[in-house]
C-alpha cells in the first residue's frame, strides 16, 4: 500500500479547483486532469486524515462503470494519457491510477440521485413526512426496504462546505429546463437499473447513487465527475441484508456511522481518524472493487 496522497502539487499544470476529494488541473483548451486523492469528506466536512489507497479504488470503480455503461450515454473521457503531460517522473507516479484525463464540459448545476432503497436522509425524511423529497410513499415501509419503484431525486450542488439541498422535479425543470431535465431523470433511471442488475451479480445492493453531467459545446449530455462508487453510492453487501435494520456498508458510512459516536457538531475542522478506523475503512472500498472487478 503508497502512502496516502491527502493534496497534490503539481508544478506546471495550473490549478482549477479542489474539490473535497478531487483536485482539478488545467491542462489545455479542451482538457483538465481529475486527480482523485484519498481524502475523505463525511457530512460535508473533508476529515484531515486520508485512506489510504481510496483514491485508486475510486477511480479503478468509476473507470470500470463508465465503461460497461459507455453504451447508455457518452462519458467525459478524452484520448490523453499522463504521457501526454509535462510532469516529472515522481508527479507520474503519485498520480498513476488515480486520475484521469476529461474533455471540458459545462457542468449541470444539479446532482441526479437515484434512490432504489429507503435509507438515510431518505429514511429520515420518510419518518418525518411520509414523503421523500415531496414524493409520496405508501405507509408502513422499514429502514432499508426497497422502493416499489426507483426514484429520482435531484438536489442543488453546493460549494464546499456547504450543504447539497434536495429539490423538487419541477424545480429541475426551471432551473435547467424540461428537456434535459427530463433527459437527465431518464437516463440516470437506466444507468441505476443496469447497474444495480450488475452489482447484485456479483453480491451488491446498490441502495442509491447520485450522478454529475456536463454539456459538450453542441449541447449534448455527457456523464461527468465519477459514477456508482463507494464515494457516490450505497453499496450493502446482498447476503446480510434485511430490511428494518441500517445494513451493514462497503462504502463511507461506516466512517459516518463511528462519527455518530463522537461528540462532533459537524462542522469543519473535522475529527482525525485514528489507524483501525481507516484501516478498516481502506479494507471496506478495496472489498468493493474486488467484487465487482474481479
Amino acid at each position: 500500500m503508497g502512502i496516502p496522497v491527502f493534496e497534490t502539487n503539481l508544478k506546471k499544470l495550473p490549478l482549477i479547483a479542489r474539490g473535497k476529494v478531487r483536485d482539478i488541473y488545467d491542462v489545455d483548451d479542451q482538457h483538465m486532469l481529475i486527480v482523485t486523492t484519498d481524502r475523505l469528506s463525511a457530512f460535508d466536512v473533508v476529515l484531515p486524515t486520508p485512506v489510504p489507497n481510496k483514491g485508486i479504488v475510486l477511480t479503478q470503480v468509476s473507470n470500470f462503470w463508465f465503461d460497461k455503461l459507455s453504451h447508455v450515454i457518452p462519458n467525459h473521457f478524452s484520448d490523453l494519457t499522463l504521457n501526454d503531460l509535462k510532469i516529472s517522473k515522481e508527479e507520474r507516479e503519485t498520480l498513476e491510477g488515480r486520475s484521469v484525463i476529461v474533455k471540458k464540459l459545462k457542468p449541470l448545476p444539479i446532482e441526479a440521485i437515484v434512490r432504489g432503497y429507503i435509507i438515510g436522509s431518505g429514511w429520515k425524511d420518510y419518518q418525518a413526512t411520509g414523503q421523500v423529497c415531496g414524493i409520496d410513499l405508501p405507509e408502513g415501509l422499514k429502514q432499508a426496504e426497497k422502493l416499489p419503484e426507483v426514484l429520482f431525486t435531484p438536489s442543488t450542488k453546493a460549494d464546499i462546505g456547504g450543504h447539497d439541498e434536495n429539490i423538487p422535479f419541477k424545480k429541475m425543470h426551471a432551473l435547467i429546463g424540461g428537456f434535459l431535465a427530463d433527459q437527465v431523470r431518464d437516463v440516470s433511471l437506466q444507468l441505476y437499473s443496469e447497474a444495480a442488475e450488475f452489482a447484485l451479480s456479483k453480491g451488491i445492493i446498490i441502495a442509491d447513487t447520485k450522478f454529475e453531467f456536463g454539456l459538450d459545446k453542441a449541447g449534448k449530455l455527457v456523464l461527468i465527475d465519477e459514477i456508482l462508487s463507494p464515494d457516490s453510492s450505497r453499496f450493502w453487501p446482498a447476503d446480510q441484508y434485511q430490511a428494518g435494520i441500517s445494513p451493514p456498508s462497503f462504502d463511507k458510512q461506516y466512517i459516518r456511522d463511528y462519527l455518530e459516536t463522537l461528540e462532533w457538531d459537524k462542522t469543519p475542522p473535522g475529527p482525525h481518524l485514528p489507524d483501525d478506523v481507516l484501516a478498516k475503512s481502506a479494507e471496506k472500498y478495496q472489498e468493493v472493487a474486488t467484487l465487482l472487478l474481479g
